[in-house]
């Protein structure tokens, strides 16, 4: 059966479109996700940004997704300096992630991020250093998806700086919710 369209889009004809909207909304909040910190640069610009949109998605060459929403400071970065760093977070450090949900007070004389200390990776991407883990990507595509860009990098660096062992945070440990 085709599938009606409305102001919240697609529905299954007969369905209220609000109701449906909220019945998929919460199917998508069920996908598990991990909760980044994502580095962007252009120039003397940095930012960091809380993020939840990212997948791996080549092995030959690394390749990873991360989708930004449009308008945002760090969307605009990436785009112009064509790199972006990938911060997997701890999930002991659960807190930090909500301190990058705006756009960040740089401090390069202290080396700081909202008061973080940070480094550049080899892109020139700003690096946590409190990061479990990251990736260090040189964007090779963006897509526009709607809302949100895919920016494709490939892994130019990636490191623990914590023991691998040590768990990451996942949208669940949180009571954050984005998507849907």
């Amino acid at each position: 059966m085709p599938l009606s369209t409305g102001p919240v889009g697609p529905f299954p004809p007969g369905a209220d479109p609000d109701t449906y909207d909220k019945l998929r909304r919460r199917v998508l909040w069920t996908m598990p996700y991990g909760l980044y910190v994502v580095g962007s640069r252009a120039g003397d610009r940095r930012n960091a940004m809380t993020l939840n949109w990212v997948t791996q998605l080549s092995f030959d060459p690394k390749l990873l997704g991360v989708a930004v929403e449009n308008g945002a400071l760090t969307s605009e970065l990436i785009a112009e300096g064509g790199v972006f760093s990938l911060n997997i977070v701890d999930r002991e450090d659960r807190a930090v992630v909500r301190k990058f949900t705006k756009p960040v007070e740089v401090d390069t004389a202290a080396g700081t991020l909202n008061g973080f200390g940070f480094h550049d990776g080899a892109t020139g991407a700003p690096i946590l250093d409190m990061a479990l883990a990251y990736a260090d990507c040189e964007v090779r595509r963006q897509v526009p998806t709607g809302s949100h860009t895919l920016f494709i990098g490939e892994v130019v660096d990636a490191g623990f700086q914590k023991p691998e062992d040590t768990a990451p945070l996942r949208m669940e440990d949180t009571r954050m919710i984005y998507g849907g």
